[in-house]
């Protein structure tokens, strides 16, 4: 059984594609829980009373929780061994839950993470391969001629170096996830956070190379919305600082030097740089210059 988690709020259109993604499943052993985080929209509610399928769970939060405690929810929520926190504008493609299932049959005991391949698509569905992605998989992504595991300051290293990974594709071992906790105050890095901790922690990543997932990439995402401001990276400079201290701690040099380098996140902030030059936005040039090329 694979319990799908989508922690909701943004566009109930999109919602609804990520939810008959999971329905359209080739392999039926999975569970869907919706925890919509209060949205403004009673046509969500509408639509999921009338969905009749007993595998799909609506519940609505009482308040508002925010992102990183309605993750906190949705992990309190899960019963399964194992667990996905499914983006609400992402899709499953048919042969998600198959693959996963399939992989974690064979995997060594100490995998508690699964990533496998993705596409990414734009607000229309359509795919796309942006600057950002093609840079993750040509500069940070691991090389794959089938299965790789990647496990101890090796993952932590190759995450911290440049975040190649799709969180809402991820699949957790939930006991695993239960060990830790996400990092109040980082929104925007707490999957990098958590890959982090769990690497110190013991847990090992398998990586597929089956493409089985479409990440949805568009300007009105939380995380694109930071960027221009400069806002993303503050709280990306802050959250390298503790990594630095947790690995070197643990006496990973290498993870703390990647730590303190951040390259990928230097070279995203000095792409974004001649935007803000040519709409004259100097606070946010400042932000960025400092980010890309400050110490």
């Amino acid at each position: 059984m694979l319990e799908v988690c989508i922690p909701f709020w943004g566009e109930p259109a999109l919602l609804f594609e990520a939810v008959e993604s999971v329905r359209a499943q080739s392999d039926p052993d999975w569970r869907l829980t919706v925890v919509d985080d209060c949205y403004p929209d009673d046509a969500v509610a509408t639509w999921f009373a009338a969905l009749d399928d007993a595998r799909v769970r609506y519940l609505r939060n009482e308040t508002n929780l925010g992102i990183t405690d309605n993750y906190r929810r949705c992990l309190e929520l899960a019963t399964a061994e194992w667990m996905v926190f499914l983006g609400c504008d992402d899709v499953m493609l048919p042969e998600y839950v198959a693959t996963v299932r399939a992989a974690i049959a064979t995997a060594d005991p100490d995998v508690d993470v699964v990533q496998p391949g993705v596409e990414v698509v734009d607000e229309h569905s359509v795919r796309v391969d942006p600057l950002v992605d093609r840079v993750k998989r040509t500069l940070f992504a691991p090389r794959l001629d089938g299965p790789l595991v990647l496990g101890g300051e090796d993952l932590a290293v190759s995450v911290l170096r440049g975040n190649w990974t799709y969180w809402p594709s991820l699949a957790f071992r939930t006991e695993a996830l239960r060990r830790h906790d996400f990092l109040d105050g980082f929104p925007l890095v707490q999957d990098l956070a958590l890959l982090v901790d769990l690497a110190l922690g013991g847990s090992k990543m398998l990586v597929l190379p089956d493409v089985v997932f479409a990440y949805r990439r568009h300007s009105a995402s939380a995380s694109s919305a930071t960027v221009d401001d400069g806002g993303r990276f503050a709280g990306e400079r802050a959250y390298f600082a503790i990594a630095a201290d947790r690995t070197a701690a643990r006496g990973w040099t290498r993870a703390r030097r990647a730590a303190r380098v951040h390259a990928a996140s230097r070279l995203y902030a000095a792409s974004r740089l001649p935007q803000a030059l040519g709409g004259r936005a100097w606070t946010a040039v400042g932000a960025l210059g400092r980010h890309a090329f400050g110490r």
